[in-house]
C-alpha cells in the first residue's frame, strides 16, 4: 500500500519526512510563544504579551502552509503531537534569548528541507520554502533587535521595564 501512496505524490518520501518535521517544529514555536506570551501576561508586560500572542499565531499560520502544502502535493501530513514547553523564564531578557535561539533553530530547519530538496532536484518544495527563508531573516532581525534594545534601556529600574514594553511591541509593526 505504501508504494501505492508513493505513486500519488512528486514528493519525495525524505522532503515529505522533514516537512512533516518542519511542520511539527512550526507547531511547536506556536506552543513556546504562547508560553512566552503567557508568562510576559502574568508578569506586567502586557504590549509585549500581546505581540508574542501574535507570534504564535504567526507560528500556526506557518505550521498549518506547510501542513497543507503536504497534503496538496499528494503527501501524508502527519499531524504533530503537543510537546512540552517551558512555563517559567528569568527574566524579561530571558524571553527574548530564547526566542532568539528557537528561530535560530527554524532558520538550521528550513535550510535542511531545501538541501534535500535540491538533493532530490524537487523544485517545487524548494520553491515553496522560499518564503520560510524570507520569514525566518525577518524573525531572527526581529529577536536581535528586542535583544538590542536590551542594551539600550535599563532594565532594573521600573521606568525601563515600563519602556522596554511598549518598545519591543513595536517590532516589525512598520513592515
Amino acid at each position: 500500500m505504501k508504494d501505492l501512496l508513493r505513486t500519488n505524490t512528486s514528493l519525495h518520501e525524505g522532503v515529505e519526512k522533514l516537512l512533516n518535521l518542519q511542520s511539527k517544529i512550526e507547531s511547536d514555536a506556536s506552543a513556546k510563544y504562547l508560553a512566552m506570551a503567557a508568562w510576559l501576561d502574568r508578569n506586567g508586560y502586557e504590549c509585549t504579551a500581546e505581540y508574542m500572542y501574535k507570534q504564535s499565531e504567526e507560528e500556526r499560520e506557518h505550521f498549518l502552509k506547510v501542513f497543507k502544502y503536504i497534503t496538496e502535493m499528494g503527501g501524508i501530513a502527519i499531524t504533530p503531537s503537543v510537546s512540552e514547553v517551558q512555563q517559567e523564564f528569568a527574566s524579561f531578557r530571558e524571553v527574548f534569548e530564547i526566542a532568539l535561539q528557537n528561530e535560530i533553530t527554524v532558520t538550521h530547519a528550513v535550510n535542511k528541507v531545501i538541501a534535500k530538496c535540491r538533493l532530490e532536484n524537487d523544485y517545487a518544495t524548494e520553491e515553496f520554502m522560499m518564503w520560510y527563508v524570507k520569514e525566518q531573516r525577518e524573525e531572527e532581525r526581529n529577536a536581535r533587535r528586542a535583544l538590542e534594545l536590551f542594551e539600550l534601556i535599563d532594565e532594573d529600574s521600573a521606568t525601563g521595564k515600563f519602556q522596554l514594553d511598549k518598545e519591543i511591541a513595536k517590532i516589525g509593526a512598520t513592515e
